[in-house]
């Protein structure tokens, strides 16, 4: 579809008859990529790593320290994956306008992170569930604190989970439309999902810009897969295991 031309109207799954550069020239240029790709990736780059810093904090004393309120805490965290995002989007909505976040990195940064947490607190809390407490009780006879603990023996061996979170939570920030189409409405701070989305409209259709669009957009976290991959199946299936 990015490489055929406006006129030719074959079925979408048949090559194209003569390739064309244009669609791709015409994307970058009409929806202003280059900015919707540094916006793209400030977001994720900022909401993935307070999801990272957050996630492993919360998620360590939860997995060692198992009493009756850490068990609701851990319940009712996870419990918010159930709640479809949508669902909730009004009252946000107009909780962020009265914050005086519309059209800000901050409001949507805070959002995806909110959203992404409770999956980040269960892979990380199932995955320190299968380190030995013997590493811990180790640091506290060395005379480590806890904190100093998680930094320097915990920490380290979370980095496959660490790489799945990575690339989750990135995919789904950096592809998300249904908060950025709300909260990020100026072409300054447009993300890509939301850049491309104007090739669509009630009364033309720009489907060959839209596909070359969406080529350029999934090229980064292509990137960053290919470069976590090794980690990304050990830390999926340790995470997902509850000790």
């Amino acid at each position: 579809m990015s490489f055929k031309l406006p006129t030719e109207t074959s079925s979408k799954w048949r090559f194209p008859v003569d390739a064309s550069w244009d669609n791709f020239v015409n994307a970058w240029q009409e929806a202003n990529l280059l900015r919707a790709i540094f916006n793209n990736v400030f977001i994720t780059v900022s909401a993935v790593a307070l999801v990272v810093i957050v996630g492993a904090l919360a998620s360590y004393p939860l997995a060692r320290h198992q009493t009756r309120f850490n068990m609701f805490i851990y319940t009712v965290s996870v419990s918010c994956l159930i709640v479809p995002a949508l669902t909730i989007l009004v009252p946000l909505y107009k909780f962020i306008v009265d914050l005086g976040g519309i059209n800000t990195y901050w409001a949507a940064i805070l959002t995806q992170v909110t959203f992404a947490l409770p999956m980040t607190i269960f892979l990380y809390t199932g995955f320190i569930n299968t380190v030995p407490r013997e590493l811990d009780e180790a640091g506290l006879i060395d005379g480590s604190s806890r904190m100093g603990i998680f930094f320097r023996i915990i920490l380290p061996l979370l980095k496959p989970i660490t790489a799945t979170v990575i690339i989750i939570m990135g995919v789904q920030i950096w592809n998300d439309y249904q908060f950025s189409i709300f909260f990020l409405q100026k072409v300054q701070v447009q993300t890509i999902p939301v850049a491309l989305s104007q090739f669509i409209s009630q009364f033309s259709n720009q489907l060959n810009w839209v596909a070359a669009g969406c080529l350029i957009g999934m090229m980064p976290m292509a990137i960053v897969y290919l470069c976590l991959q090794k980690y990304f199946i050990k830390g999926m299936a340790d995470g997902a295991v509850k000790g």
